[in-house]
């Protein structure tokens, strides 16, 4: 992969980045877990836009399977347009920002502490107005990201919930599997996805399916190749694409198939099997596969870990990808690092 750009750089910067997080915040994390362990909490609310985001919808996955307690997305205009006040009484609320200091996620994260819950902020600014208003401040330990475009920041909040689960659960198989993610995430940068990009050359549209936890890097994927190649790509899980987005399926369709080894994938790899047979372009990250094309990955040998290494190989292709159309992915149109709303 090239590192002409900022966000190749990045790119080449996870594994030393989720290294770092493990080394210089596990114990600031395990603090914040032994809380939730002490809490109880009935349930647990998010609280983030864009990237971090599809950080807490994966979170929210990774929690619930894990613990069998409810996690609920609040809006932040909530607080910040609407001044609701919210019963959260006996939970948890996660705010993930990577500035921490968009006026609408600062709003809410200070309304749910008011609420009555315990506010955990994951963040890349430890000295955020987010932290400063919060019971516990995760530093995602990223370093500074200077491309439009998030990657190691989106990695590393991700990595600081699982961790936060893991310590929180006292999950010891989960905490070796994490602990073994930078070395996976060198592999993972190193699989080569091109032939997925000859699928692309002639349509501005794709289709980014997962299930579970891989849904929510769908949705990931997904804002990446609007925010760096200009083109339409739509997220979705593999039972809800066999209702009416399966419309839009015709010939040499593509489709890009995000399996994780976990319980989902033998149902994904039908699905994609399925798309493959109605004529789309599919390519999955299964062995399970017959029809559809299957690109590298690098597995890890644990449910809940196994999506990460995917974003990972999908941002290395997406800003190859990018600069093979003649677009710059880190200055992307009408775009810009840091959007503040209210």
């Amino acid at each position: 992969m090239s590192e002409a750009t900022h966000m190749g750089r990045e790119i080449a910067e996870i594994p030393d980045a989720a290294a770092r997080l493990l080394d210089a915040s596990e114990g600031a994390i395990a603090a914040a877990g032994r809380r939730l362990g002490e809490l109880r909490p009935r349930f647990l609310t998010t609280v983030a836009r864009g990237s971090s985001d599809h950080a807490a919808s994966f979170l929210k996955y990774a929690i619930e399977i894990s613990t069998g307690l409810p996690v609920a997305s609040i809006g932040p205009s909530i607080a910040s347009i609407y001044g609701t006040t919210l019963k959260l009484s006996d939970s948890a609320c996660l705010s993930i920002s990577q500035s921490g200091k968009s006026p609408d996620i600062v709003a809410l994260a200070r309304a749910v502490r008011e609420g009555g819950a315990v506010s955990i902020a994951i963040t890349n600014t430890a000295d955020s107005p987010l932290a400063g208003i919060s019971d516990h401040t995760l530093d995602i330990s990223a370093g500074a990201e200077r491309s439009v475009a998030a990657t190691k920041t989106f990695v590393n909040s991700a990595l600081a919930g699982l961790l936060l689960l893991a310590h929180w659960t006292g999950d010891r198989q989960l905490l070796a599997a994490l602990r073994s993610l930078p070395a996976l995430f060198e592999t993972a940068i190193g699989c080569d996805w091109m032939d997925l990009g000859g699928a692309l050359d002639t349509d501005a549209s794709l289709f980014i399916l997962g299930r579970g936890p891989s849904h929510a890097i769908a949705n990931e994927a997904a804002l990446k190749f609007k925010e760096t190649c200009a083109m339409h790509a739509e997220a979705y899980s593999t039972a809800e694409v066999m209702h009416g987005p399966l419309a839009l399926v015709s010939k040499d369709f593509p489709v890009l198939v995000l399996a994780a080894r976990d319980a989902s994938e033998q149902s994904v790899a039908e699905a994609a099997d399925g798309l493959a047979a109605r004529g789309a372009a599919v390519f999955v990250t299964s062995l399970l596969a017959g029809r559809a094309r299957t690109l590298p990955h690098a597995a890890t040998g644990h449910p809940l870990t196994d999506p990460l290494p995917l974003i990972v190989s999908f941002y290395s292709f997406v800003e190859a990808f990018a600069r093979r159309r003649g677009l710059d992915p880190d200055r992307p149109p009408n775009l810009r690092k840091i959007t503040e709303t209210i």
